[in-house]
């Protein structure tokens, strides 16, 4: 079977376009800063997203949101192997 998407490298993310996830909307019932913080971690490599944590906590946002099970973001990221960058970014501008 054919992928119908490329994986791609090396990409550029300017600052607009890591602002952009400021104004990600969150589902019904979801906590907005959870859902923006999420999928930035989701979709950013660690450079882009403690940028985007420095524009996040800059507009009043909280970086300690929690899902619908009390889950923090940092809490998802500390249990991945691969994200030890996004956890020490999170951790250094506060969260626990």
């Amino acid at each position: 079977m054919r992928k119908d998407k490329e994986k791609v490298l090396d990409e550029v993310w300017t600052e607009d376009r890591v602002r952009q996830f400021l104004n990600v909307q969150p589902p019904a019932g979801a906590n907005a800063d959870f859902h923006m913080l999420e999928k930035a971690y989701q979709s950013m490599r660690a450079d882009d997203f403690e940028l985007f944590v420095g524009m996040f906590l800059e507009a009043g946002h909280d970086l300690n949101a929690a899902n619908a099970t009390g889950r923090t973001v940092l809490s998802y990221v500390q249990e991945h192997r691969n994200s030890a960058e996004f956890a020490d970014v999170l951790k250094r501008n506060g969260a626990q």
